[in-house]
């Protein structure tokens, strides 16, 4: 899997390079900014209609990433392209790496003006490079910074922004104040997390990963605790179907869901368990809407529930859900269309704290859970929680960025955590997180988490651990929108849209397509 780095284990890992291993930082700027330049160069001038004489404007900062920038001024300059520097910072106080590239670049003939210059300049549509802050920012931008940003913004819509678009946390993605709205940015080693979280993969526009040499078991350290789950691998994670299997092969999932108008979530993550590959699945229904449930799900076992009388599940149920987990499943599932009141939070404390079978809880499970979150920590099994956001904010008192929010309450909780969002999170109870990389904007529809919640459960079901069903699911889930969105357009998908895709995605995945 592709990491991911915070600021902090970026800057070790520099560090480590420089220190360990004999690279000199300057061989590093150097290495990052002559790369830097060949892209610009790739993105800007090699295409057809594309002026060779257009000024490239290079915005630096006084640090290292004010570094990289006049090492790509120097580099396109030396390639015959109209150059003009702006310095955010007194020559005087530069120092290191940063001062010998300056001094570089006076050398070479290239003007530096001060920062100031530039928020006058009225070049028309020119390339900006924004090497001003790079990825160790942790407060709002100020002035002048502030309007210099502002501007570039308005000048350009060409704009390449050298390790993070500036004004964008490194490892939160959110906009400090402002920030540079980036066409392209290129960053070196690995993506940092405030590429790839919302707004920050935004503003970064195209990402570039460049390798400057940084040593590969820096790169794949296992303690960098954030990853990206990609195709490679869902590829090798798929389960096996072997020829002498039988339905029993593949599990038995329960599914605890549905209560009187709200039958249709319970039927969707029943139709999306079957077609990912669960042997066996009942769903299990407050008696009184069972029957209507009978002829819309042929290929699912029913097991009816005591009911209030209200169209919801009793608490006497408890005792026929545990035996039938005793006897004959393999994992169960919690709450699409379960509905939330006093026995519902009994029930699931119950269901959590003597079951041996592996938990997927959603929806109004997750609703219940969050009136008394402290079950899980009295739980007898593996447990999966599916979260979108606002049941997310419900469950815990503190909401940060998805990474930390997801990764800190399944580390306090001891559970595995689905933040569903863009992109899902998934966080284990060790403190490792994982990005997915599927996925659209049209999945943002009623129903689709319902869908997620069979598909996880029936690759637990075939033998899949907790952690791999979740990020195979959730990957197999955005692919399934994917498809769907390329038949239908995003404005008209629907949750059934991606059980009918659910097929498709499993025979892409076994061909390695």
């Amino acid at each position: 899997m592709q990491k991911v780095a915070t600021a902090k284990e970026m800057q070790q890992i520099d560090s480590t390079t420089i220190s360990k291993y004999g690279l000199a930082g300057i061989v590093l700027m150097e290495r990052a900014g002559i790369s830097a330049a060949a892209l610009i160069e790739e993105f800007f001038f090699t295409l057809p209609g594309h002026a060779p004489e257009r000024e490239i404007i290079v915005l630096c900062g006084g640090g290292n990433n004010g570094g990289d920038g006049l090492v790509i001024a120097r580099e396109l300059h030396n390639h015959g392209r109209n150059i003009r520097v702006y310095l955010a910072a007194d020559p005087k106080r530069l120092s290191g790496d940063a001062l010998a590239n300056y001094r570089s670049a006076i050398k070479f003939g290239i003007s530096i003006s001060p920062i100031s210059g530039f928020i006058k300049t009225r070049c028309n549509s020119p390339v900006i490079v924004d090497a001003l802050l790079g990825t160790g920012l942790n407060k709002n931008v100020r002035s002048p910074l502030s309007e210099v940003i502002k501007k570039a913004n308005i000048l350009s819509d060409d704009i390449i922004s050298v390790d993070l678009p500036s004004g964008i946390c490194s490892d939160t993605g959110m906009v400090m104040g402002t920030a540079i709205k980036a066409s392209h940015t290129v960053t070196f080693g690995l993506p940092k997390r405030g590429h790839l979280l919302y707004p920050g993969a935004e503003y970064s526009g195209k990402l570039t990963v460049r390798d400057i040499g940084f040593p590969s078991t820096l790169l794949t350290s296992e303690k960098i605790m954030t990853s990206v789950y990609q195709h490679v691998d869902a590829e090798s994670a798929l389960p096996p179907r072997p020829r002498n299997s039988h339905k029993g092969t593949y599990g038995h999932v329960l599914l605890l869901a549905g209560s009187k108008g709200k039958t249709g979530a319970a039927l969707l993550a029943a139709r999306a368990c079957l077609a990912s590959g669960a042997g066996l699945v009942t769903l299990a229904a407050p008696e009184t809407v069972i029957q209507s449930l009978q002829s819309r799900v042929t290929e699912a076992m029913l097991l009816p529930l005591p009911d209030k009388g209200d169209g919801t599940v009793s608490l006497k149920a408890a005792d026929l859900i545990l035996e039938f987990l005793r006897n004959k499943c393999t994992v169960m599932a919690i709450g699409p269309g379960l509905s939330c009141d006093e026995e519902i939070v009994r029930l699931m404390r119950v269901l959590i704290t003597k079951t041996s079978a592996p938990l997927v809880i959603d929806a109004d499970g997750l609703n219940a859970l969050s009136l008394d979150p402290g079950a899980l920590n009295k739980a007898s099994s593996p447990i999966v929680l599916t979260p979108h956001p606002g049941e997310m904010q419900r469950l815990t008192a503190i909401m940060q960025d998805s990474i930390t929010t997801a990764a800190a309450f399944a580390k306090k909780r001891k559970c595995f955590v689905v933040l569903k969002g863009s992109p899902t999170v998934t966080a284990a109870p060790d403190g490792r997180a994982f990005l997915n990389s599927s996925g659209n904007p049209g999945m943002s529809t009623a129903g689709t988490g319902d869908v997620l919640t069979g598909m996880l459960s029936a690759l637990i079901a075939q033998g899949l651990n907790p952690l791999q069903a979740s990020l195979l699911s959730v990957y197999m889930h955005g692919r399934a929108g994917d498809a769907a969105a390329q038949k239908k357009g995003e404005h008209s998908m629907i949750a059934s849209d991606l059980i009918r895709e659910i097929p498709g995605v499993f025979k892409s995945l076994r061909k390695g397509d």
